[in-house]
């Protein structure tokens, strides 16, 4: 950065010049229209100096004709700096600024900015390498100022020094405490606009358009105790004219344009790539539409040929009108990305990791059981505890839901043990959705293309640590359930594969709405919003917690947009349909925030015991379960971090509960970002420094690692979507049926027909390319987006012990992959298990840790 320049002004009393460094990005370069510009022509720059100006604001002497307020110095304008620093960025600008200072004002700690401009620009950060030789005062900004008459208030930034409340310096405390009443905006109850930096609650009420049609109507979530959900981030829009509870929703053409405070919007080049990879999806998702695309049976496939051409030679398309109308729309330069065109138009996507190196290996009933331990859903599974497995559901009104596995059907694989020696012994696990997807079969089976069964999954332990099928039992409302057993030829074999199709149907579906969505997702924008109203920026849990909220508003707000709503693209490519949002609401009647913490849920399931002993107090039962390996090595990492984090700043109980701050926002986030969710039990008191460690390790842990093990994973398991099916259209053949009789001279072809059709694969494995995919600006755990984000030389001490923890964890997971011993790391199909490894390359990695629910 700039050296500074401290000398005497002639002519004044005590006065010297102050000179800083300034670092922004002016709207054009962030600008998602034009995100191949990286550099400010310095014409550009001369016009950006002449309208910004910063006056610095005391830490240490107040104005006692203005409340004590810190002392304000006077403005000073940008000035442009032609050459272009080795440390700025591109599409970065740098300015100087040359501040006149009072000796006897003392030292700054904020400063308040004033652009007069006509447009906005992001602040990126302000520093003064020597403040009047006492040493380097640095401002990290990261935010978005927009002209003045935006505001009715001034924008205001602090030092990267840290304070508890009752430490911060008393010129400082009255424009740290209206910096956050703003942020709150409790008294604005229009529509909010881009500028405002409002954080506030709403229901989960803008999913449906009744406006539109009484068939996009969807219930409210959250406020209730039917349909309890997390809060989302507030708008401010005008409710349908059609339900008063309902809030209208902006044409999907703006979907970009939904409120989020402008700081969470996701930054350029997240943005350009987003934009790149959305048109992409959008692209793929109407062509199959048109009928010219498929063969003589449309939208079937008729081979896994069909399927795997997706991949290997791509899919033709009609191309000559096709391409002049979208021509007219997007820029040829993309859609030469899109698609190949020579010739014929190839609609043509990546291979997915899972067909890699074999393409047949996925059906084996080893890779079915191993994906259950490494796969993208791998946390679910638990210990049966009792057999036949029992019901939660209530019998009065479900009738007797128990299982209806018997010994006979399983006590031939149980390698020469009884059931009850299995059961003693720990041996036999479960993958079991029967509860909840039972209480809405009816409802989903009413959905035209739509026959889901409620399934349960049993599997046995083998002693070289992998698991096998014991059986899959089928439920219906008004059948008996049946149970199929493993079985490798004819049409035994046929409706085995068509079982754990149906089983895994049932597994995406919890996976999406539940696993990803609703545990990570939904229930971590609480905890964004109630940080941004009841932390400031100065506060230490604050800047221990900003960077794992990076773009989840963003995202969230995108996908109440275009991905969960009414109509939207999960209800159009999982089973649940139209019901999956209800669903997940009453799914969070049992979501408690204690056992969110990754040794707890283990313990939950019965995957693993409590061990004092052993690190993080838990021992597996299943040594070699990939997930929750390389989970506790990341969690153990996570909390030892946050335990010398947090007792720098909380030496005693008594210091936690005193801070206001702090025990503020717990309230707020257990009262009304999850107020449908106050039972003392699922949330810690916030009255020790122990629960206070806990509870930000849990929040850094689903943020971070649960949410990648469950997201990063999608398109290398489920971009081959025979091994990962969303909808399954048919029930199980009946003997005597046309289908039964196909399954002896064409199963492969029955098993298509049954699982998710042609148009809602490449809907499905569209979106999914999307969300597995790494940004190019992404920022992974252990690292930060600047190296100042604190001045407290022992916080950043122990982060830099925390980063050189994640590469030696980083060379544990590579190490375990290449043991031979651990079946379940790589399996039938050679894919190694990656997705907890810390960091990745931008793309469709299958691995790497970003700090925060990003994408």
């Amino acid at each position: 950065m700039l050296n500074i320049v401290s000398s005497l002004i002639p002519g004044k009393n005590k006065g010297v010049e102050v000179k800083g460094a300034v670092v922004l990005m002016q709207k054009n370069v962030l600008d998602f229209n034009d995100f191949t510009s990286t550099v400010i022509d310095a014409a550009s720059e001369l016009l950006l100096g002449q309208g910004v100006s910063l006056q610095l604001v005391s830490a240490t002497v107040g104005d006692p004709n203005n409340g004590n307020r810190g002392l304000i110095g006077e403005p000073a304008n940008l000035q442009p700096i032609i050459s272009v620093l080795p440390s700025i960025a591109a599409g970065e600008s740098n300015f100087s600024v040359t501040f006149k200072w009072d000796e006897d004002y003392g030292i700054p700690g904020a400063f308040i900015i004033k652009n007069n401009r006509t447009s906005q620009f992001f602040l990126k950060s302000v520093t003064i390498n020597n403040f009047l030789d006492k040493g380097r005062i640095h401002f990290d900004c990261n935010s978005w100022v927009y002209p003045t008459d935006k505001y009715k208030y001034d924008r205001i930034f602090f030092t990267n020094d840290t304070y508890l409340p009752e430490k911060i310096p008393a010129p400082l405390k009255p424009y740290r405490d209206e910096e956050l009443l703003h942020l709150r905006g409790d008294d604005v109850t229009r529509k909010f606009e881009e500028w405002d930096r409002i954080y506030n609650y709403a229901y989960y009420n803008d999913l449906g358009n009744p406006d539109l049609s009484s068939k996009f109507a969807r219930p409210v979530l959250g406020g209730s105790e039917e349909l309890p959900y997390p809060r989302r981030g507030k708008t401010g829009r005008e409710p349908t004219k059609t339900d008063p509870n309902s809030e209208s929703r902006i044409p999907l053409i703006m979907s970009l344009d939904i409120y989020i405070p402008r700081d969470e919007r996701f930054g350029h080049l997240k943005m350009s790539d987003f934009l790149a990879y959305g048109i992409k999806a959008l692209v793929k998702s109407v062509f199959p539409v048109l009928n010219s695309i498929f063969d003589e049976t449309p939208n079937e496939f008729d081979s896994f040929q069909d399927v795997l051409n997706l991949y290997e030679g791509g899919l033709k398309l009609p191309q000559i009108d096709l391409l002049n109308q979208l021509k007219e729309q997007i820029p040829f330069e993309l859609i030469k990305e899109i698609i190949t065109i020579d010739g014929d138009a190839v609609l043509k996507f990546p291979v997915p990791q899972v067909i890699r190196e074999d393409k047949w290996t996925w059906r084996t009933d080893e890779e079915f059981c191993r994906e259950m331990l490494a796969g993208v859903n791998p946390i679910i599974i638990q210990l049966i505890k009792e057999f036949p497995p029992t019901s939660n559901l209530d019998p009065d009104i479900y009738g007797d839901q128990t299982s209806k596995i018997t010994a006979s059907h399983i006590e031939n694989n149980l390698n020469g043990l009884s059931v009850d020696e299995a059961l003693n012994n720990k041996r036999l696990f479960i993958l079991d959705h029967h509860d909840t997807i039972r209480p809405y079969l009816n409802k989903i089976n009413s959905i035209e293309g739509t026959k889901i069964y409620a399934t349960r999954t049993l599997l046995f332990l083998q002693d070289d640590g992998t698991l096998t099928p014991l059986a899959i039992e089928l439920s219906l409302p008004e059948s008996p359930s049946k149970v199929y057993t493993p079985a490798q030829n004819g049409i035994e074999g046929a409706i085995w594969q068509l079982a754990k199709a149906y089983a895994t149907v049932n597994d995406s579906g919890v996976h999406q709405l539940i696993s990803h969505w609703l545990n990570t997702h939904a229930v971590m924008e609480p905890f964004v919003i109630a940080t941004n109203r009841q932390l400031s920026v100065v506060h230490p849990i604050y800047k221990l917690l900003y960077p794992h909220y990076r773009d989840t508003m963003n995202i969230n707000a995108l996908a109440r947009q275009t991905l969960i709503n009414a109509g939207g693209i999960l209800e159009s490519t999982v089973f649940p349909g139209k019901y999956a949002m209800e669903m997940s609401a009453v799914v969070y009647k049992s979501w408690n925030f204690m056992e969110q913490a990754l040794p707890a849920d283990l313990i939950k399931r019965g995957v693993a015991v409590e061990d004092p002993s052993n690190p993080n107090n838990v021992q597996l039962l299943i040594k070699d379960y990939p997930y929750a390996v390389d989970g506790l090595a990341i969690w153990s990492a996570i909390h030892t971090w946050v335990t010398e984090y947090c007792t720098i700043y909380y030496p005693d109980d008594a210091t936690l509960q005193a801070d206001a701050q702090v025990q503020a926002w717990w309230k707020e986030i257990r009262e009304v970002g999850h107020g449908d969710k106050q039972h003392e039990t699922w949330w810690p008191s916030m009255k020790l420094v122990s629960e206070l460690i806990h509870t930000c390790t849990t929040v850094i842990w689903i943020a971070s690692a649960l949410h990648a093990s469950v997201n990063f994973g999608q398109y290398p398991y489920a971009g081959y979507l025979p091994n990962r099916p969303t909808i399954s259209r048919r029930f199980m053949p009946e003997p005597g049926s046309p289908e039964y009789e196909m399954l002896a001279t064409d199963p492969d072809k029955v098993f298509l027909k049954t699982v998710t059709s042609e148009l809602q694969t490449l809907l499905g494995i569209s979106l999914i390319e999307i969300l597995s995919k790494h940004a190019s600006d992404e920022v992974y755990l252990g690292k930060r987006d600047s190296e100042e984000w604190t001045s407290d030389e022992k916080a950043l001490e122990a982060f830099r012990r925390f980063g050189t923890r994640l590469e030696e964890i980083e060379k544990e997971i590579v190490a375990r992959n290449e043991d031979p011993n651990l079946k379940n790391r790589n399996g039938p199909v050679k894919m190694p298990y990656s997705l907890l490894y810390p960091t990745s390359d931008p793309g469709l990695t299958a691995k790497g840790v970003p700090n925060s629910v990003s994408i």
